[in-house]
C-alpha cells in the first residue's frame, strides 16, 4: 500500500516535533507523579532523565515512593511510581536492559540472582502503579497528560493461584489476577478498565 506524499511527510514533522521536545525536570516531575497515589506525590522521590539519557534523581523524596518519570525516547507516555524496597529489583532490570539483555535474559537472571540471595526482593507485598497515555494525550512542555489510563501490580514474590486464591486471567474487566506465579516476580495485576475516549 502506498502512503499519499503529503501524508508521509506530516508523518515525519508530526514524529520529528514529539523528538524535538526534551521535557524539563519540572515537567519530567509533573508526569510522573501522575502515577502516584495523590496523596503520596508531594513526598515521593523522583528518578527522570538528562537531555543524553542519563538517569539521575530529579527530586529527593521523604516517602516510601519512587517515581520514574516517562522514558523521552518512546513514542507515548508511561510514568511509574513502586514501593522502595522494590528499588534493587527495578534498578537490576533497568542495569540489565542497558546492557542490552532481551526481556527473557533479564528475568532468567533476576530469578537466579534472587535464589543466590545476591537480589532482595520484598518480604512483604509491594505495589507498583503506572499510568500510561498515547502520545497525543501528553504534554511534553508541561507534563500535563489527558485521558490516561492505570495499572496496578502487588508484588508477592514466589505466591501463587493457590497460595492467594487468585485466578491465572482476568474474568471480568478489572478484576485481581496473579502474574508469573511461583516466580521472584509473581504478582497481583489489577488493570482497571479504560477511559472511555
Amino acid at each position: 500500500m502506498r502512503i499519499p506524499v503529503a501524508a508521509a511527510l506530516n508523518l515525519v514533522v508530526l514524529t520529528a516535533s514529539a523528538q524535538t521536545v526534551f521535557p524539563s525536570p519540572e515537567a519530567q516531575i509533573q508526569g510522573a507523579v501522575l502515577a502516584a497515589p495523590p496523596d503520596k506525590r508531594d513526598a515521593a522521590t523522583i528518578l527522570g532523565y538528562t537531555s543524553s539519557k542519563e538517569m539521575v534523581v530529579l527530586r529527593k523524596g521523604s516517602n516510601e515512593l519512587i517515581c520514574l518519570a516517562d522514558d523521552p525516547s518512546q513514542n507515548g507516555f508511561s510514568a511509574s511510581c513502586y514501593h522502595r524496597d522494590l528499588a534493587p529489583f527495578m534498578e537490576r532490570g533497568r542495569a540489565l536492559k542497558k546492557s542490552g539483555k532481551s526481556p527473557k535474559e533479564i528475568d532468567d537472571t533476576r530469578e537466579a540472582e534472587v535464589k543466590a540471595r545476591k537480589l532482595t526482593m520484598p518480604k512483604q507485598p509491594s505495589t507498583l502503579y503506572v499510568y500510561s497515555a498515547p502520545e497525543e494525550s501528553y504534554n511534553r512542555t508541561t507534563g500535563e497528560v489527558k485521558e490516561g489510563n492505570f495499572r496496578y501490580v502487588v508484588y508477592i514474590p514466589y505466591a501463587t493461584a493457590e497460595s492467594t486464591g487468585l485466578p491465572l486471567k482476568p474474568e471480568a474487566p478489572g478484576m485481581p489476577w496473579i502474574m508469573d506465579p511461583g516466580t521472584h516476580r509473581a504478582h497481583i495485576m489489577i488493570n482497571p478498565p479504560a477511559k472511555q475516549q
